[in-house]
């Protein structure tokens, strides 16, 4: 298969200057068969809509000159009739002008929808702006009386603090002496709030005890003691032997003394040692030790307690026999052996800074007094219970003290250590609901600040700074001068101004065709207006939480999130200029309308929408949360109702999402919007309007399903509105369900309904007819205005051609008046959009392209350019911003699509088609 010529190459043959048209009118047969021969040879007839068809009338010839080279002429698709293979010289008709540069363009004079979300409201273009190849663009130009309007509106909504603001306020100078015209007794409301707030801040909370902590500390204690009773165990009891034959200290030494200690006092009694002490100990068998040993032997080193443990072995030596002192040797040996496994299962666990060496030479009497001391006293102080925060020093003082009381002195170390091991946790919990009453109580039982005065009194004298208290007394008497303060309003304005002027730029940034979205109407800029305006108002009436995550959720979805985000953060900027309201709470408004805005342009289904109101709820409320601890210092004291209204937080900004999603449908109705999730619900096949035209116009389906694939392609790679040019391809053809059968893709190899006819102007008026029933259809399915732009402006103004020489042909051979060309031309509009644009050019080769079987790919481009280049020649895509340039990159992606459609299959043999069994 041949490769695609190069971009480089087709858009030099777009370069080349069109040849130009000759008024010859000698009938010729040699004119007509050259037509034939090169155009007809890679160009497959065409119908009226330029779409190719297969004859079946023998072709007629009419004498007339070739002029419009570039709109070959075929049969027609609808009639199945041979159109003249012709061209016809155009001369200037009532429907058409030429323009400066020697060009024809066919225009309505009747306004048509436009695309994009801009509507028939849309402002008329600046004079002289053109788009790209001259082609004028709509660009939002907002007049001076408009944006004035917008100014006031806003800062008439903001500036709620300035209407009755009073000029000798807190904090300003008297500027004279002012006196109490009379006695009063004045209530300082807002002192006395503060003084309340303060109290319920202030209360202390109230706690309960968690029976499940104290039940998780007393078996830890239990384990600790019962793990303490197992080394005792191990080790042995605590004198092993009779005191009267060694005193417990000899006893406690000789347990835990090291090898080479007991082996000196072995060797200072100078005696055998017993069978099972390692190494032997005669005086002959010294040289037999080890080197450490023998010194050891030779030289015996003791210490005090060494040699009161050998003085008492002596002593027990002379008044005993040897085999007594064999087995006092041997028991205290066997004690030695219990210890060291003692201590080695002791310091290999995780208890070892609890439990060290000192604890297995306590006696039995002793840690049995220990153990009780230790559970009375964590029993009192779990009673008493353990305050969250409380310091370490003040739980180990309360643990000292009642060990002290307890416990034996010998023991109140070991006692301490358990016990601070075990009661590290506090058991009480705070009480939310009994703080709120205390706190509640504590605020009733703050009196009413109230101010008294007498007549003649100074109030404040002058130079003196106004007091909360002198405010209060002069706002009683009328005195405090209220008024509208023009100018804090005039500042706000020009702040409004700024902010207009930076959503102006934001727009002219995100909604322009070239990132395929369009520039905003009137009507959009009301409905911004109106959603703005709301947050304040909503303010001004107390109502708790802003609208912010609703507004950054619709201007996101409807104008995408560039606008959405804009939005929300200048009103976050300009409310606080106005508006009494909470850092948090705008903060966090802002925080949900901000990620609301930013994803909310990108989501495609309801569900999306759904799902992202969560977000915005989380978000608000963790950035509440966050907003709270920081900036109050009290927020850590009373933690447990900062996060109640963090919850409260996430569930408005729930709410919020929840009311921007049920009125999104109602607001996309009322302003005639489009945003990506109604483009995509109205592309769903399911929809009653397409439902029906499958079932009543079958081949018209098909024809727009493939029509549809080549648009789709050419806008992604243009960078257009995808979403938006599916959604209009599927609908540009439903005026042809007013009469299938008129049309030729719905006659299933049936009988032509235009041979009945046998009348041209009949015949294009039931063409054309497919154009105004399809607005009306439209319209009654409510489809916006940008969808409907595509039902008109994919036709343009096109010629009817095969109706329209068929005229021309019976004109010529009746003697009949000049046929004019506007009788058979569409109305128009031309296309007005990138978006209408493509679909006339895909609309105009789908048709050519379904017919191609075996061609190669260049002949199908050279085929899809001459149809292209027929379109730019008519002057139907000079108002659609379409470049020239373009123009071959289209053609490729329409090749491309039509060769992904029709790939090569391996051909089946014949066996492997035929039933098994069978030849």
């Amino acid at each position: 298969m041949k490769t695609i010529p190069s971009l480089a190459k087709l858009l030099e043959q777009w370069r080349r200057p069109p040849k130009t048209e000759t008024t010859e009118t000698t009938e010729t047969t040699e004119t007509t068969e050259t037509a034939e021969t090169t155009v007809g040879r890679l160009l497959p007839p065409l119908g009226v809509d330029g779409q190719p068809t297969t004859s079946r009338r023998p072709t007629l010839r009419v004498g007339v000159a070739i002029a419009q080279t570039a709109e070959p002429s075929g049969q027609n698709l609808l009639t199945g009739q041979a159109t003249p293979e012709v061209s016809i010289v155009r001369k200037p008709s009532s429907s058409a002008r030429t323009d400066t540069q020697g060009r024809r363009s066919h225009r309505s004079a009747s306004p048509s929808p436009t695309i994009g979300g801009v509507g028939g409201d849309a402002p008329e273009p600046a004079k002289g702006q053109k788009g790209p190849n001259c082609a004028t663009v709509r660009v939002g130009k907002a007049s001076p009386v408009s944006l004035v309007v917008v100014v006031v509106c806003l800062t008439a909504a903001i500036g709620n603090r300035f209407y009755n603001q009073p000029q000798l306020n807190v904090g300003t100078r008297a500027p004279a002496t002012i006196h109490a015209p009379e006695e009063a007794e004045v209530r300082d409301e807002k002192t006395t709030e503060e003084n309340r707030q303060a109290a319920r801040v202030g209360a202390v909370p109230m706690l309960m005890m968690d029976n499940a902590v104290n039940d998780l500390m007393e078996k830890e204690l239990q384990r600790l003691l019962a793990y303490g009773d197992r080394l005792r165990v191990k080790a042995g009891s605590i004198p092993f032997i009779s005191t009267e034959i060694l005193s417990l200290r000899t006893q406690r030494y000789l347990r835990r003394a090291h090898p080479w200690e007991w082996l000196a006092v072995l060797a200072a009694k100078n005696e055998k040692l017993p069978p099972n002490t390692a190494p032997k100990t005669t005086p002959d068998a010294s040289s037999a030790l080890p080197v450490l040993m023998q010194w050891v032997w030779q030289n015996k080193p003791l210490g005090a307690a060494g040699q009161e443990a050998e003085r008492e072995l002596r002593a027990y030596r002379a008044r005993t026999n040897s085999a007594k002192l064999l087995a006092l040797i041997n028991e205290i040996t066997a004690a030695r052996n219990a210890y060291g496994q003692a201590m080695e299962l002791l310091l290999t666990s995780e208890q070892a800074t609890i439990y060290q060496a000192s604890f297995l030479d306590i006696s039995d009497a002793d840690w049995s007094a220990t153990k009780k001391g230790i559970e009375k006293a964590a029993s009192l102080i779990r009673i008493q219970g353990i305050a969250p925060g409380v310091p370490k020093q003040i739980q180990e003082n309360t643990i000292n003290a009642h060990v002290r009381a307890l416990v034996p002195e010998s023991t109140q170390t070991i006692a301490v250590q358990i016990l601070l091991e075990v009661l590290d946790q506090p058991n009480l919990t705070p009480d939310p609901e009994a703080t709120r009453i205390r706190a509640e109580q504590a605020a009733e039982a703050v009196e009413t600040v109230k101010i008294r005065i007498k007549a003649g009194e100074v109030i404040v004298s002058e130079g003196e700074v106004i007091t909360q208290a002198d405010f209060v007394l002069l706002d009683h008497f009328g005195l405090s001068k209220r008024g509208v303060n023009w100018t804090g309003l005039l500042g706000l304005g020009v702040s409004v101004s700024v902010a207009v002027g930076i959503f102006w730029l934001a727009e002219r940034r995100f909604c322009n065709p070239h990132r395929g979205r369009y520039w905003l109407r009137r009507r959009d800029h009301l409905l911004i207006l109106l959603l703005s305006t709301s947050t304040p108002l909503l303010v001004a009436l107390s109502v708790p939480w802003t609208s912010l995550p609703a507004i950054g959720l619709l201007v996101g979805s409807f104008y995408g999130s560039g606008l959405g985000t804009t939005v929300v953060a200048l009103l976050t900027l300009l409310l606080p200029l106005g508006l009494d309201i909470e850092v948090t709470h705008i903060v966090a408004s802002a925080a949900g309308g901000l990620v609301g805005g930013a994803i909310a342009g990108r989501t495609r289904a309801r569900e999306e929408l759904a799902f992202l109101g969560l977000g915005v709820g989380l978000t608000q409320g963790v950035v509440h949360l966050v907003g709270s601890f920081i900036l109050s210092a009290t927020a850590g004291s009373v933690w447990y109702a900062v996060l109640a209204a963090a919850a409260l937080q996430s569930l408005a900004g729930l709410a919020w999402s929840v009311i921007a999603l049920g009125i999104s449908p109602y607001l996309e109705q009322l302003f005639d919007l489009i945003t990506p999730v109604r483009l995509a619900e109205l592309s769903n096949p399911n929809r009653p309007t397409l439902k029906r035209l499958a079932a009543e116009a079958p081949g018209t389906f098909q024809h727009t399903l493939f029509v549809a694939t080549l648009a789709e392609a050419a806008a992604k790679e243009l960078g257009c509105n995808v979403e938006l040019v599916r959604a209009g391809t599927l609908y540009h053809d439903i005026g042809k369900m007013h009469d299938p059968l008129g049309f030729i893709e719905n006659q299933m190899g049936g009988p032509n309904k235009h041979d009945e006819i046998n009348d041209p102007y009949k015949s294009a008026e039931i063409i054309k007819k497919h154009v105004t029933e399809g607005l009306v259809m439209a319209k009654k399915c409510r489809l916006p205005k940008a969808i409907q732009a595509f039902i008109p402006e994919h036709q343009g103004t096109m010629l009817i051609s095969y109706f329209y020489h068929q005229a021309q042909q019976r004109a010529a051979e009746l003697n009949l008046p000049p046929v004019q060309e506007s009788d058979f031309r569409y109305d128009g509009p031309i296309p007005q959009s990138r978006e209408t644009a493509i679909l006339m050019l895909a609309d105009s080769c789908e048709a050519a392209l379904r017919s191609l079987q075996d061609a190669t790919p260049e002949e199908a481009l050279n085929m899809v350019n001459k149809i292209l280049r027929a379109r730019w020649q008519d002057n139907q895509l000079v108002d659609s911003g379409l470049k020239r340039e373009e123009m071959p990159k289209i053609a490729e992606i329409f090749v491309r699509v039509w060769q992904q459609f029709h790939h090569k299959r391996i051909a089946y043999p014949k066996a492997a088609l035929q039933p098994k069994g069978m030849g």
